[in-house]
């Protein structure tokens, strides 16, 4: 079923569309779907089949009730006839095998990043047409590339995150948790104050330190949010075509088809062992979106600890555990070369005037590289991000390469009449820089992004000014990824340096043994006594 045979005559619809298949790679597995869901008699897919294998279901949602909206399990429950009324045109009996894979190309095919983020806007308007809400949305026309109009307002980008979060934990998680996978609903209110600061209109009477989403009534223009998107999560369009390359790939056998293919998606408030670090689920998925790399996964991992003790091997350094310090910084990510995420909690004002208006906010960056003693600026790339409480990134301009600085007290060097800063910095010239740590990892200083040539502009966080910010460093984290590569070569790295510190601290009781010979007794004498006459032996 779905292949074709050498000795039929093959229409051309047909060749061009499994042409355009396998152009994706896709086209086994095609037919092998094909064959598990199509019906033998029709020879084609029933459409309660595939909507069926696009379904997601929510259940045990009373932990969540007083953070999520009632309309999300509702919004939910539609999305898989959403997609295949948008992509799958069905005939008499159900979908052929030829708009079979057409509805696939068109929502999988290799297309632009702009015509996926309209693919995911469309099945978004649908959701919410059929789950009865206001359509605020509007489409010139069926195209994929056609101009979209429209607004929406904060709650709604929230409902969009929340299914591109699900969908693509969903399709990661299918064949290892075999469709009973539990989910939740990461905190990514820092996502969407982005894109309601980058797409309203909105006075300086907004406060985005103390803001409820679900009660911001601000339009934000279909055309802005598109551009958003664009810019500060590229990848958030792969969260559908992987979901539905996902379902296919693990369709349900022909014995499986009587029985619900959605996956349940529960609360996993308890599983989120990792939100005791800076570095939340919410946080991680919002950094992977700005990335296209093998990085995504690496970073996504951190979310979740792989060892049973709740700990997780990613996490290089963090001061809470190891100590603030640029020596206990340095002593634990020594020797890991590979991209480090490290992450910086600060907070501006007298935190120890309670009447004092006190801000904390947390920043990171993200290089390509492991770090280096060195008293100038190095790295081949690197991005910034604010985090909280607002997203943004912030990637290199190709203007300058003044990426990392990461500079340590030299133990055998004399005195320097010009020393260099001791620390961590990011951007800008030695002595100016965009990002500056001091050595005991107590304050960080944070100049206005005219000074940088490395990054693009824009503030790290709310309310930047021009003149330089000195804030106190509440936690500092850091995290591999490199994967298991890099874990292992640095392992090496340390047992090495241990090796190496334990012989030089053993003594050699063999040459101590004649202390009338040895050249310690002569200067103590001489230091003793220097006029003494010694006889020298013939």
């Amino acid at each position: 079923m779905g292949a074709s045979s050498s000795t039929e005559q093959v229409p051309s619809e047909q060749r061009e569309m499994e042409t355009l298949a396998a152009s994706t790679g896709a086209l086994p597995m095609l037919q092998k779907a094909f064959s598990a869901l199509a019906d033998p008699q029709t020879k084609a897919v029933p459409l309660n089949s595939l909507q069926q294998c696009f379904s997601v279901a929510f259940q045990n949602t009373s932990r969540e009730v007083s953070m999520m909206p009632d309309c999300f399990p509702v919004l939910l429950n539609h999305l898989g006839p959403s997609i295949v009324d948008l992509f799958f045109v069905a005939e008499k009996g159900g979908v052929s095998w030829i708009e079979f894979l057409r509805g696939y190309i068109k929502c999988c095919g290799r297309t632009a990043t702009s015509i996926s983020l309209n693919n995911l806007f469309r099945v978004f308007a649908a959701i919410a047409v059929k789950a009865g809400l206001p359509a605020k949305l509007q489409f010139e026309s069926d195209d994929s590339d056609c101009k979209m109009g429209g607004f929406l307002i904060p709650a709604d980008v929230l409902m969009v995150l929340w299914i591109c979060w699900i969908m693509s934990w969903n399709c990661k998680n299918l064949k290892s948790s075999k469709g009973k996978a539990d989910y939740g609903l990461p905190d990514i209110s820092h996502l969407v104050l982005s894109a309601v600061v980058s797409c309203a209109e909105v006075g300086s009477n907004m406060n985005v330190w103390d803001c409820n989403i679900s009660g911001l009534d601000v339009q934000l223009p279909a055309g802005k949010i598109h551009l958003w998107a664009l810019k500060t999560v590229p990848s958030l369009a792969d969260c559908l075509v992987q979901f539905v390359h996902s379902r296919l790939q693990n369709s349900p056998t022909l014995k499986d088809k009587l029985e619900p293919s959605c996956s349940p998606v529960s609360d996993f408030t308890s599983t989120m062992t990792c939100n005791t670090h800076l570095l939340t689920c919410g946080r991680a998925w919002a950094i992977s979106l700005t990335l296209r790399s093998t990085m995504t996964d690496e970073i996504l991992k951190a979310c979740f600890p792989s060892n049973g003790d709740g700990t997780n091997e990613n996490l290089l350094y963090w001061s809470s555990l190891h100590g603030k310090g640029l020596n206990r910084f340095w002593s634990n990510v020594e020797g890991y070369n590979g991209p480090m995420l490290i992450l910086i909690a600060a907070s501006s004002g007298d935190t120890f005037d309670v009447n004092a208006n006190v801000r904390r906010w947390i920043i990171g960056a993200l290089t390509q590289q492991g770090f280096e003693n060195r008293d100038v600026f190095y790295g081949s790339s690197c991005s910034l991000y604010a985090i909280s409480p607002v997203f943004h990134v912030f990637s290199a301009s190709g203007k300058e390469k003044n990426f990392v600085y990461s500079h340590l007290h030299s133990a055998g060097k004399v005195y320097d009449p010009h020393p260099k800063p001791v620390g961590i910095a990011f951007g800008g010239s030695v002595g100016n820089e965009r990002i500056f740590i001091d050595e005991d990892f107590a304050r960080v200083t944070i100049r206005h992004h005219a000074v940088d040539k490395t990054y693009q502009p824009g503030s790290l966080f709310p309310s930047q000014g021009f003149l330089p910010l000195e804030a106190l460093v509440l936690e500092v984290e850091v995290w591999g990824l490199g994967g298991r590569t890099a874990k292992e070569v640095q392992t090496k790295f340390k047992k090495r340096e241990e090796l190496f510190t334990e012989q030089r601290r053993r003594v050699d009781l063999k040459t101590f043994g004649n202390w009338d010979d040895s050249p310690e007794k002569m200067m103590m004498d001489m230091v003793s006594d220097p006029n003494r006459v010694q006889r020298e032996d013939r």
